[in-house]
């Protein structure tokens, strides 16, 4: 078995719902089953962004966690 993982992220203004979040994740599954892969689900994967100390300390800025939305197929 295949699988497929690509990364999804919505982009929505304020005057959007969950509907516009909705029809982008359609899109995606779409193009994808037309190539004849098989929508298996959404995962999150987190990962940490390294601290970056500046130059000389100046523009330093703290590592973070983030997190991102990975839609997952099979074929």
């Amino acid at each position: 078995m295949n699988y497929l993982v690509v990364p999804f992220v919505a982009k929505i203004t304020h005057k959007d719902t969950s509907a516009t979040v909705a029809e982008q994740l359609q899109v995606l599954i779409d193009k994808h089953t037309s190539d004849g892969w098989e929508f298996v689900r959404l995962e999150n994967v987190e990962t940490h962004v390294a601290p970056d100390n500046g130059c000389f300390g100046i523009g330093a800025k703290p590592g973070v966690n983030t997190i991102y939305k990975m839609a997952v197929f099979k074929i």
